[in-house]
């Protein structure tokens, strides 16, 4: 029987493989898939284009009906690779408010919260040399 996802799939220029790699990726790979770009003075700080993105982020919306919107994340969900953002509601039939799903490549981040250094967090772990 085949497996769902392979650790050892590269790349491929057609979209159909694309979209399967990405749709029966394990959690920890789609957290990476969840990233989001970062504003311009961001980008010269951490000297990185994206980031994966956390709850409390704060966005502006780039694309689509909310453009130009700003809020907190409230929710990111890894299985389905949506988005949901504060205020970001949209009216349904019975006049009851739902939250709309973003897809993060729509997005751009403003503002991080309290995220962990790699470096910094190595350097707290290491027992300091005696004399």
């Amino acid at each position: 029987m085949k497996k769902k996802f392979s650790k050892h799939w590269k790349a491929s220029s057609q979209p159909r493989k694309q979209r399967k790699y990405a749709a029966n990726a394990p959690l920890h790979i789609k957290r990476k898939l969840v990233s989001v770009n970062l504003s311009k003075d961001l980008r010269k700080k951490f000297g990185k284009r994206n980031i994966p993105i956390k709850k409390n982020d704060k966005v502006k919306i780039k694309r689509g009906k909310f453009k130009g919107k700003e809020g907190k994340v409230l929710e990111v969900n890894l299985k389905k690779s949506k988005i949901i953002i504060e205020g970001i509601q949209t009216k349904k039939m019975d006049g009851s408010k739902v939250n709309v799903k973003m897809q993060p490549s729509n997005l751009q981040i403003i503002e991080l919260t309290e995220r962990k250094n790699k470096k910094e967090s190595n350097k707290k772990n290491e027992p300091e040399n005696k004399k």
